[in-house]
Formats: C-alpha cells, structure tokens, sequence
C-alpha cells in the first residue's frame, strides 16, 4: 500500500468517476482515472475494488462525493440502492481512511480553484469579493450548496435544497404542480428540475397540454434506455425537431433560472452562482438563450440585484475535483507531520 496515494470519486445515480492522485501529483494530474456506469455494480466497493485492480494502483486513503445526506460517515444514495458506511467500506477495501461527503459540499469545495477555462459565462455581472457563492447542479437529481468566507478562506456547505417544495412561477407551472400532486405526495424542485425530472415535465406536456409530436420521435422516446436523454436529444436535434420537448427543455430551464435565483436570495449570493451538473451542460445553448436570465433575474424589487450576480457554468468535473481537494489536504498533512 502506497501511503502517498489517493483514490477520490464522484458518485453519481447514473455515472461514478474515480481517480487516483499521489500527494503531490497536483489536482489536475491524476495518475489514473476511469468512468463507470453506476448501475452496472452492487456497491461503491466493488467498482473501486475494479478500478484499482485495472489501473495497478495500491492506495491507503480514500474520499468519495456521494448525492446523497451523509451523517456521522454514513450515507444512503438518493437514486441509487447504495447505504455506504465510511468504516465498513475502510475495511473492505483495505484503506486506512474512507471520507464520504455530500456530493454538492464537492462541487462547492472545487469552486475556489476553478480557472477560467473551466467555466461558461451566462452573465458577468460584478462579483463581491469574498461575497458568498451558490452552487447547484441538476444531474440525475437536484444539488444545492453553499460558500462563505470565514476571513481567510472559504468555507463549503452542502445542503438538500432539491427537495425543497417546487414553487411555480407562472400558469403552466401552477399546472405542472397540481399534475405531479397527484402522482407524488411531495414535488419537490427536484421532480421538475433535473434528470429524473424530465420526464415527468415532458408527461404533463403529453397528458395536460397534450401538445403532438411525430409519432418515430415518441416511439424512440417510450424505448430508450435512457428518456430524459432522448427528450433532451429530440428538443436539440434539428433533423427530427419535436415540440414537446421542445417544451420541455423550455420549462426545465425557467425552473432552473428561478431556483437558482431562490438560492442566491436564501445565501445573499453576491459573490457568484455556479451551474453544474450534466443537465446544464447537455443544456448549455438553452441556458445562453435570453430566456435563462429573465427568469433568473424575475425578482422584483431585487431584480437589479440579481443582475449584479454573476452566474456560470462549470465545465469540468467539479465533484471529482471537490472529493480530490478533500483527501488531499488529509494526504498532505499526514506527509508533513
């Protein structure tokens, strides 16, 4: 076991990234790394047990961002069968650490070491130095965190803003919301603001608005493995324009724009919002349209507040960065005692 190793992860409900990184290789230098398909493995355990043994590398720490509530190192994923345990999973894999922290509380942990080539500019507006941060992030489900400066540095705190009640702001989306009510007992802001959440905007479309759409599109939709990446396909494809997804697409990112706006009035954001996740990025031309802004912007008396507030995407794989940043810092001042 190489005590100067590090195994980081970012724990997804579709899609794990692992990498290893030596205590000094530097963040973005890992010396191996990999993509697994989450659902392809019983346990966190056994993928990392598989990555490990594929890429030659003996590690003795490990820290993984898992979506999920983690309390006192244990965590049940919010859409994946997965109970991780931080002692049970040290002696498994035979580390002499395991950290496992809210996936979000990663993302927002990477956010101080973002360079500029890891972001898309939606609005430049004008940062408060050491002003607090927002970060949130539709991926399979909805993440939301936080930064603050406690006078030397910033400090990350995770959150699960996403299952906080979905406000609507308009007719459709009071519509959209008594629609779910009576297939959920709650809609949350996740259920209409992430992966798992296009389907059921694109359902009301279908059932409510009942708003057509050419028969081969909702045939490939109905049959793909993988709905919401077929609604986003079909609203984004020219050759084979639909709609409803169209639509679709339309609402998510409204939704979107206003919770994001929710959480940078909740934490007093002046100092950025910060997309990210793999529904922003598949989503990123939507998201540069003017529609994004106004709705993000949509805050009455605070309207020229919000336009002050910059907002971007990220790019790179913050998550992985974030649970990075954390082992290594543990590596770093094992190193150094």
């Amino acid at each position: 076991m190489d005590t100067n190793l590090l195994i980081a992860g970012d724990v997804g409900g579709t899609k794990t990234d692992l990498a290893v990184y030596s205590a000094w290789s530097g963040l973005r230098n890992p010396l191996a790394q990999a993509k697994f398909h989450s659902a392809d493995f019983p346990t966190l355990e056994a993928m990392v047990s598989q990555f490990l043994a594929s890429a030659g590398k003996s590690v003795s720490l490990g820290t993984f961002a898992v979506a999920g509530p983690v309390v006192d190192g244990r965590v049940k994923t919010t859409n994946l069968p997965w109970v991780m345990d931080e002692r049970s999973m040290a002696r498994e894999l035979k580390l002499r650490e395991v950290r496992l922290l809210n996936d979000l509380h990663a993302v927002a942990l990477a956010v101080p070491n973002l360079e500029p080539r890891d972001l898309v500019t939606l609005n430049a507006g004008s940062a408060v130095d050491r002003g607090a941060i927002a970060v949130i992030a539709p991926g399979t489900g909805l993440g939301e965190s936080f930064l603050t400066w406690d006078g030397s540095r910033y400090v990350a705190h995770g959150s699960e803003g996403g299952h906080s009640d979905f406000a609507p702001t308009d007719a459709r989306q009071v519509r959209l919301l008594q629609y779910l009510q009576r297939r959920f007992d709650h809609v949350g802001v996740e259920r209409v603001c992430s992966g798992i959440g296009v389907p059921n905007i694109y359902e009301f479309l279908r059932d409510d608005e009942r708003i057509p759409e050419p028969a081969a599109v909702t045939e490939a939709i109905a049959a793909a493995a993988d709905r919401t990446q077929a609604i986003v396909e079909a609203a984004t494809d020219p050759s084979r324009a639909s709609e409803r997804s169209q639509a679709t697409v339309e609402i998510l990112t409204s939704i979107l724009a206003s919770e994001a706006g929710n959480l940078a009035l909740k934490v007093f954001a002046t100092g950025g919002v910060y997309l990210a996740g793999g529904v922003a990025l598949h989503l990123l031309d939507a998201l540069k349209a003017p529609r994004f802004l106004e709705s993000f912007t949509r805050k009455g008396r605070f309207k020229k507040l919000m336009g002050r507030i910059p907002v971007h995407v990220i790019t790179a794989r913050a998550a992985l960065a974030g649970a990075a940043i954390n082992g290594l810092e543990l590596l770093r001042n094992e190193v150094t005692r």
